[in-house]
């Protein structure tokens, strides 16, 4: 049994892709402190599996030279990470008071009637969680929503059709925000 380094996970351990493991070390050096990049890490992995998979985060965790526990408690902690799988596309609308005001309960009650779900829940094919945040910092573009890390502003229960059915329809949530445009860009 040879002796590992710290941040060396052998092959047959790997549970994180290849490229997953590289944006983790290109964004260690983006930092002064190789443990500032946990928030990083932890958006890497949840790009390559849709969620934080817990059996992701010790290996994760090895290469930062952190605790595992330490990022499964990020995980728990922020509301854009999710600890067990989730929609294809995740729809955020806003429920603050500027978006309120402009209608996003009206919004929000459409997207759950388009769905068929309520809030906080993914619909029964997978292809999308409906969860509704607090102040998302864009109130220009009240009522507004994230989708897939791009924000969507000035919102209508027509503007929010299109936009799901292009989603639906769609491979990646990129082509989508070209197509349909978007206010502030990506997340």
């Amino acid at each position: 049994m040879t002796k590992r380094q710290r941040g060396e996970i052998v092959k047959e351990d790997r549970v994180l892709s290849e490229e997953t493991v590289q944006e983790i070390r290109a964004a260690m050096k983006r930092y002064p402190r190789q443990r500032s990049a946990v928030l990083d890490t932890l958006r890497a992995v949840q790009r390559q599996f849709g969620y934080c998979k817990p059996e992701a985060l010790p290996e994760a965790a090895e290469i930062l030279g952190i605790d595992a526990n330490a990022l499964q408690m990020l995980v728990t902690f922020y509301d854009m990470l999710y600890d067990e799988p989730v929609g294809e596309h995740i729809l955020m609308p806003c429920k603050n008071i500027a978006c309120f005001l402009r209608g996003s309960d009206q919004i929000i009650e459409h997207i759950c009637d388009r769905l068929k779900i309520k809030p906080g829940e993914t619909t029964p094919d997978g292809k999308f969680t409906l969860q509704p945040m607090e102040c998302l910092a864009a109130c220009d573009l009240a009522p507004m929503m994230i989708a897939d890390e791009t924000y969507y502003g000035n919102l209508t229960n027509e503007k929010v059709d299109e936009l799901l059915d292009k989603l639906a329809a769609s491979d990646t949530h990129r082509e989508v925000a070209e197509e349909v445009g978007s206010g502030h860009g990506n997340v």
